[in-house]
């Protein structure tokens, strides 16, 4: 569907047809610069609907440069500058339809660097400009809705940044206290209130004093706040952008958690009544609960990666707090934020673009190339080399769990995820190191990270949009086993992902109670629920063409007669087997190292062995999957087992 179509329809809601998501909307994108022009592909359409890039370099001190289709290509203002706007030689010097072009004053050979594009729509996003009168003056803009922060820069004159925001005080009155982007002053002692705007009308605001200076240009930056009126998503009625604000209490555990209703992805914070910093949060450069990459919209400095200080965690509805710096968390301490939600909303279409197997590359960055951005990853040894298989996400990287084991997390810095299009661990080139990587994406495949209480009946939220059919959940901070749900054995029995063993029925894991499109539900066990202690959890659905969660029941035959349907139409890509009735091990298979007529390469998530390339297990078949052999492992009569596929 057209661009321009799909805004038209998510102004009107959904009844016109399908709304807009949030990855139509806004892009974080990372990229290492190669010393030429460079074309950001991010899927955002700046050329016809207009917007603005921000672009920092990561690795190294240089300002945060703004662009906009308000005041054209190469014309740049830095956020941690009073200085006028400046145009460029080179720059952004392209808007495209699906991104933008950099040229060499942002592409320096080796640096990385960080983009944020937000492009126009109905509430979410506006840029504006305008000419300074000198008197009060009411400028237009496409919003609507009230604005729940606006930046102002004078393009033509040195000044600072201009910072309002909805729930600083005084919201709506045209003495409106702000903030300044380019400094760390609070909203106390700044004196010059003379400057006003009114952020309440839903389609044009009012300023005056010093950002209505007679004959200066200016240019303004809007940002909606969604509260149940956002007209995103499936539905044409999801919220994607929140404008709110907190107060600090000092805790360190994950306690404070501020709803939003939805996952953030970016978070802008700032303590607005103390001479606290400004930074800026993403998931794409790391949010988690024991590190995190802050940039500071005030400062040219590079990306502080400070594992004291950025301990914020996304949850399925919000965001929550590790630490207590005056940063973020301290105790009467009041800060506001801006919150633009997870994306994808849409749902996959093709297996291509949510999962992929590679082996490792070398050189070059990332290891293990995916082509989207990887949430999950399962990294295994062909070899065996007593190396357990390893499972880390975009939550938790930095750290891994092991699958064959019931050790605790295990910290590894190399497991990093800051890359579009795959994961890197340090490793070099080998044709014995494989990695499987998931992208979240609705009825397919979600994480969620979350703190044990020991409670019965406790709820975790989840976006995955459907009930998940097949669930893995760990205890990060204690040796324990893996807990694995699986809707065939339904809500009162548990497998574990690191022994053979049969189906356990305990409702101590799940409570006796089915998850839903919303939560699963968690018993007083210490695998599933321990007191205090951090959780993970992958969660896995089945989607038309593109994965299978599901179980069948031996028949004997090793003939390949016996195919296991799951509705794809060029075969399975990943297979893992286990058996339910009876010991049996976790046997993976994939084509990567091959799914054929002959011999098929399977490993083991319960071992550290090597391949097993002695057995024929597996034949393709265009739908799914045929079984070849009939042994207790695969597919014995009578006997029951569970799989998952996907396409």
């Amino acid at each position: 569907m057209a661009t321009k179509k799909k805004l038209l329809q998510a102004a009107a809601g959904a009844a016109g047809g399908e709304a807009l998501n949030v990855e139509d909307v806004f892009s974080t994108y990372l990229y290492e610069g190669d010393g030429s022009a460079q074309t950001i592909t991010n899927g955002i359409d700046l050329d016809g609907e207009g917007g603005m890039v921000w672009l920092k370099r990561r690795s190294a001190s240089e300002s945060h440069y703004l662009y906009d289709t308000e005041r054209g290509i190469r014309k740049a203002i830095r956020s941690d500058s009073t200085a006028a706007q400046s145009t460029l030689s080179l720059g952004l010097d392209i808007f495209n339809s699906d991104g933008f072009r950099l040229n060499v004053s942002h592409t320096d050979s080796g640096v990385d660097f960080t983009t944020w594009t937000f492009r126009k729509a109905p509430k979410f996003f506006d840029v504006v400009t305008w000419t300074g009168t000198g008197s009060t003056q009411s400028i237009s803009h496409n919003l609507d809705s009230q604005i729940g922060f606006m930046a102002v820069k004078a393009t033509s004159y040195v000044d600072n940044w201009y910072a309002f925001h909805r729930q600083m005080a005084n919201p709506y009155s045209y003495t409106q206290p702000y903030l300044r982007l380019n400094d760390t002053f609070g909203v106390t002692g700044l004196g010059d209130f003379g400057t006003s705007v009114n952020l309440s009308n839903t389609s044009s605001f009012q300023v005056s004093g010093n950002i209505n200076l007679s004959g200066v240009t200016y240019v303004a930056y809007l940002f909606a706040h969604n509260d149940g009126d956002g007209e995103f998503g499936p539905d044409g009625d999801a919220d994607i952008i929140k404008c709110g604000s907190y107060s600090g209490d000092s805790t360190t555990d994950g306690s404070h958690e501020i709803d939003l209703g939805f996952e953030p992805q970016w978070v802008l914070i700032k303590q607005s009544n103390g001479s606290d910093l400004w930074f800026i949060l993403d998931t794409m450069r790391g949010m988690t609960d024991s590190s995190g990459s802050g940039l500071y919209p005030h400062s040219s400095a590079g990306e502080d990666t400070n594992a004291s200080v950025f301990k914020i965690q996304p949850t399925p509805t919000g965001f929550r707090f590790f630490e207590n710096s005056g940063f973020f968390n301290l105790s009467g301490e009041e800060y506001i934020y801006i919150a633009i939600r997870r994306g994808p909303m849409a749902v996959p279409e093709d297996a291509t673009e949510v999962f992929e197997q590679a082996f490792a590359t070398s050189p070059g960055n990332p290891n293990f190339v995916s082509g989207f951005p990887v949430d999950a990853a399962l990294r295994v040894f062909t070899d065996g080399s007593s190396v357990y298989p390893q499972m880390s996400s975009r939550l938790t990287q930095g750290k891994y769990l092991k699958t064959s084991s019931t050790a605790a997390e295990v910290s590894f810095s190399s497991w990093a995820f800051d890359y579009q299009d795959g994961v890197i661990d340090g490793t070099s080139a080998s044709s014995l190191l494989l990695t499987y990587m998931w992208k979240r994406a609705p009825s397919f495949f979600d994480v969620v990270a979350y703190t044990g209480n020991g409670t019965a009946g406790r709820t975790v939220s989840h976006n995955l949009g459907v009930a998940p059919e097949m669930i893995w959940v760990k205890n990060r901070d204690d040796s324990d086993n893996w807990e694995v749900y699986h809707s065939a054995l339904t809500a009162t029995s548990s497998l574990r992902l690191n022994t053979t063993n049969d189906e356990i029925v305990a409702s101590t894991r799940w409570n006796n109670t089915e998850p839903t499109d919303t939560v699963f539900t968690v018993g007083t066990w210490n695998t599933t629920n321990g007191s205090g202690d951090g959780m993970i959890a992958y969660l896995f659905a089945s989607l038309d063409g593109v994965s299978k969660v599901g179980s069948y029941t031996g028949d004997g035959t090793s003939d390949g007669s016996k195919v296991i349907d799951c509705g794809f139409s060029a075969g399975a890509r990943f297979v893992l087997i286990k058996r339910t009735d009876n010991t049996g091990n976790w046997n993976l298979f994939d084509t990567e190292r091959g799914i054929t007529v002959g011999f098929d390469p399977q490993l083991r998530l319960n071992t550290t062995d090597a391949e097993d390339t002695t057995i024929d297990v597996l034949a393709p078949s265009s739908s799914g999957f045929a079984l070849t052999n009939a042994s207790s492992n695969y597919n014995a009569l009578n006997s029951t087992y569970i799989f998952y596929a996907i396409a």
